[in-house]
C-alpha cells in the first residue's frame, strides 16, 4: 500500500459537474500526480478520465483513470462530491439531507475500508451536515474529515467587496463563517483591505463607508448560489477551484488558513457540530482552528447557525 504521507494521489467520488471540474482544476494546478474518478455511472467516469487524459499534452504530467473504491487505497485525499444537488428554484441545501445521507451511508464506509489513513474532503450538500456524517460513518479522527464549508461563500464575499471598493479581490481579506447556507455569518468586524479595516480604508480613500451597501453585498453573497442555479442549473467552476485550493494546501503541507468546515470541540457555543471558521490545513488535515475576536452580534449569529446545523444533524439518525 502506498504511504498516505508521501502519496499525491487524489480520489474523487462523484464524476458529475463538480467532481469532473475539480479533477480538471487539480490537473491544471499540478496538485496531484494521480487522479482517480469513481462514480456509480462508470461510463461517465471513463469518459471524463478520457477527456482529461487528452488534455495532458497541455498540462502537468499526471496519471488519470476511472476506478472503484479499491483505488482509494493509498490516496492522500479523497474528495466526495457525490449526491443530489439543488435543482429546483428556491431549494435549500438543507433540503438534501435525507437523500445525501443515504448516499453517504454507501460511500463513506467503503472509502474508509480501503483507505483508513487518508483524509476526506466533503463537498456534497448540505456540506456541514454531510461532513459530520462522514466523520461518524468513517470513524476517522475529526481533523482528517474536512468540509469545503464557506470557502466558496468567502470567495464570493471577497469578490463582491472588491467590486464595490475597486480593488483586486486578493487584496480583500474577509470571512464568511458558520453554515454554508442561509444562516452563514459575515465577519464585518475583522474585514479589511490590505490590513486596513473597511471604515479606515474608506477614510483613507476619501469615500463614504455605507453599511447599507455592505449589508446588500452580504445578501448578494448569501443568495449567489440560488442566482447561479436559476441561470445555468448548477454551480461548479468556483467550488471546483476551491476544492483544488484545499487539496493543494493539504498535499503541499502549506498550513494555509481557509474557511472550511470541521468538527468543533469547544468555543463559541458551537460544540459538536461541523461548521466553518478559519482553519490551518496541512498534510495531516486540520492543524488548528483560528480563534476569532468576534463581536457580540457575530458570536450570537454563529450560535444561531450552530443551532440550525444541530437540527440538521439530528435528522441523520447517527
Amino acid at each position: 500500500m502506498v504511504s498516505a504521507r508521501l502519496s499525491t494521489r487524489v480520489a474523487i467520488i462523484g464524476a458529475g459537474n463538480v467532481g469532473a471540474t475539480c479533477a480538471y482544476a487539480l490537473l491544471l494546478r499540478g496538485v496531484a500526480t494521480e487522479i482517480v474518478l469513481v462514480d456509480a455511472n462508470r461510463e461517465k467516469a471513463v469518459g471524463e478520465a478520457m477527456d482529461l487524459n487528452h488534455s495532458l499534452p497541455f498540462a502537468q504530467p499526471a496519471r488519470i483513470w476511472a476506478g472503484d473504491y479499491a483505488d482509494c487505497a493509498g490516496a492522500a485525499l479523497t474528495i466526495i462530491t457525490a449526491g443530489a444537488g439543488r435543482m429546483a428554484p428556491g431549494q435549500t441545501r438543507m433540503d438534501l439531507i435525507r437523500t445525501n445521507a443515504g448516499v453517504f451511508r454507501e460511500i463513506v464506509p467503503e472509502v474508509a475500508r480501503h483507505n483508513p489513513e487518508g483524509l476526506l474532503l466533503i463537498a456534497s450538500n448540505p456540506v456541514d451536515v454531510m461532513t459530520y456524517a462522514a466523520q461518524r460513518l468513517s470513524g476517522l479522527p475529526p481533523e482528517k474529515v474536512i468540509g469545503s464549508g464557506t470557502i466558496l461563500d468567502t470567495a464570493r464575499f471577497r469578490f463582491l467587496l472588491s467590486q464595490h471598493f475597486q480593488v483586486d479581490p486578493r487584496s480583500v481579506h474577509a470571512f464568511i463563517i458558520g453554515e454554508h447556507g442561509d444562516s452563514e455569518v459575515p465577519v464585518w468586524s475583522l474585514a479589511n483591505i490590505a490590513g486596513m479595516r473597511l471604515p479606515d480604508f474608506c477614510t483613507a480613500r476619501e469615500i463614504t463607508y455605507d453599511q447599507e451597501a455592505m449589508d446588500a453585498i452580504f445578501r448578494q453573497t448569501r443568495g449567489a448560489g440560488y442566482e447561479v442555479i436559476s441561470r445555468k442549473g448548477a454551480t461548479f467552476f468556483a467550488i471546483a477551484l476551491g476544492l483544488a485550493e484545499i487539496a493543494g494546501t493539504i498535499l503541499r503541507d502549506q498550513n494555509t488558513v481557509l474557511s472550511v468546515s470541521t468538527l468543533l470541540e469547544g468555543g463559541y457555543g458551537a460544540e459538536g457540530v461541523c461548521l466553518s471558521l478559519p482553519v490551518a490545513l496541512g498534510r495531516t488535515g486540520v492543524q488548528w482552528v483560528l480563534p476569532m475576536g468576534l463581536n457580540e452580534a457575530e458570536a450570537a449569529a454563529l450560535r444561531v447557525s450552530a443551532g440550525k446545523l444541530r437540527a440538521g444533524i439530528a435528522q441523520l439518525g447517527l
